[in-house]
């Protein structure tokens, strides 16, 4: 079967993390311009994406879509599309080690535990963003109750948000961003998941012969088998599902015709 152009009806961006962070950290967003959602696809956004039409919003509403996973990347290669892989480890190293950051950043960073939140500080103190960078740890489930997710978008407008980081995994943090555009402040969202602690030294990342190889998930479910073992199954299955779908009908069902 010939493949198509597009992979999976999704826009992929040409931009590399240095290029993507620039403009985030350099360039003001406006009022009128609302949220730049930047997402990172890999075999697990793909496969959500099919069963998910919030998921699928989110990423058809995304400003920059990279290509994160070797699969995702080899996949638009067949579909005449070259691109490199910029993953959300790249972007989040990117954006974090960029100081001095100009006066009128402000981050604000959405996190999974205490733990994180006080290494995120530590990192804001340390890179003169202590009184600019705001972090907060959402309710078990919160994407699930709309006056969590609610006050969660208004403190981030309060706090006067230029950098959005969503640390807290797909499609929360993709489908939190693109469900409450109106609430939030005109900033850069960023769904960068495990990245952020990899960056703080939390989580140890696999090695570059690990990364080159595109084993880097095998890393990830050797330090992490109970979680991870069953949702790479999942993802594999249904990335490969994904494929067959795009090819058969010209895009994945919940992505919509044409996008």
């Amino acid at each position: 079967m010939a493949f198509r152009k597009r992979p999976f009806g999704l826009t992929l961006s040409t931009d590399s993390a240095r290029e993507i962070v620039h403009a985030a950290i350099c360039d003001r967003r406006q009022p009128a311009h609302g949220v730049a959602l930047v997402v990172t696809p890999n075999i697990d956004h793909i496969a959500i994406i099919r069963r998910s039409t919030a998921m699928a919003r989110a990423y058809r509403n995304a400003a920059r879509i990279v290509c994160d996973g070797w699969p995702v990347q080899l996949y638009a290669r067949l579909c005449g599309e070259r691109r490199a892989r910029v993953t959300g480890c790249e972007i989040t190293a990117e954006l974090m080690r960029l100081a001095p950051y100009p006066s009128w950043q402000r981050f604000f960073f959405v996190v999974d535990t205490e733990t994180t939140a006080r290494a995120v500080r530590a990192w804001a103190a340390s890179n003169g963003l202590a009184d600019a960078c705001e972090t907060t740890i959402p309710p078990f489930g919160f994407e699930r109750d709309a006056a969590a997710c609610a006050a969660m978008a208004r403190a981030i407008a309060a706090h006067g948000t230029t950098v959005l980081v969503m640390a807290v995994g797909a499609p929360r943090s993709e489908i939190f961003v693109d469900t409450n555009r109106a609430l939030l402040p005109p900033c850069w969202a960023f769904c960068v998941g495990q990245a952020v602690k990899i960056e703080l030294g939390l989580v140890q990342r696999a090695s570059s012969r690990w990364q080159s190889a595109g084993l880097e998930w095998l890393w990830r479910v050797r330090q992490e088998p109970a979680r991870l073992t069953k949702r790479y199954a999942k993802a594999t299955i249904g990335f490969g599902a994904a494929v067959i779908e795009d090819q058969m009908r010209g895009g994945l069902r919940n992505f919509g015709s044409g996008q």
